[in-house]
């Protein structure tokens, strides 16, 4: 699936949303792995994915040919500062109306409006694959993220009180959220 948009952020700093391709496994892979030390509110730890150059690289490859799933990155300045996509939930007859999101934004640049124009650009792709539904979980604790995804249309449709344990061992819930597409 391919996607291109130039936009302004709050501050005035000009921003491009585009699809990732192979090119850019590697600031891909590089975005993927600083986020995930910025946070206690993404899947993984640092360290964690098995995700190799070459095997991001084939992803994006995957994402870019793909009629039903796509890498988004936000740009500045040439430099990659987040990313967020859509991937099916299954390819069963049953579940083939449903998209999962996902989202990580470099710290440094969080509070300018690129997780809502990432989020609004998975929308739009989401609906242009032909999905009806989009699915998230987000840490309960995560505030900002859940207004986000509310402010967009996402609804809370359940909870998981130990979806994600901590190294330290402290429990984090995980709110399960949709999007209604059609």
């Amino acid at each position: 699936m391919q996607y291109q948009k130039n936009l302004t952020l709050r501050d005035g700093t000009p921003c491009v949303l585009r699809n990732a391709g192979a090119d850019d496994a590697e600031p891909v892979l590089r975005i993927f792995n600083l986020t995930h030390t910025q946070t206690e509110f993404l899947l993984t730890y640092p360290g964690e994915s098995p995700m190799t150059v070459e095997n991001e690289r084939d992803f994006l490859a995957q994402s870019a040919a793909s009629s039903n799933s796509i890498e988004i990155c936000a740009v500045i300045g040439g430099e990659i500062v987040g990313t967020a996509g859509i991937t099916p939930i299954g390819s069963q007859e049953k579940l083939r109306h449903r998209a999962e999101f996902g989202i990580s934004i470099d710290r440094a640049y969080w509070g300018r409006g690129i997780g809502r124009a990432l989020t609004e650009a998975c929308i739009e792709c989401a609906k242009t694959a032909g999905y009806t539904q989009l699915e998230l979980d987000v840490v309960a604790e995560n505030t900002a993220a859940r207004m986000l995804y509310e402010h967009v249309g996402f609804t809370e449709y359940g909870r998981n009180p130990r979806g994600f344990r901590t190294r330290s061992g402290a429990w984090q819930e995980l709110i399960l959220m949709r999007l209604e597409l059609d």
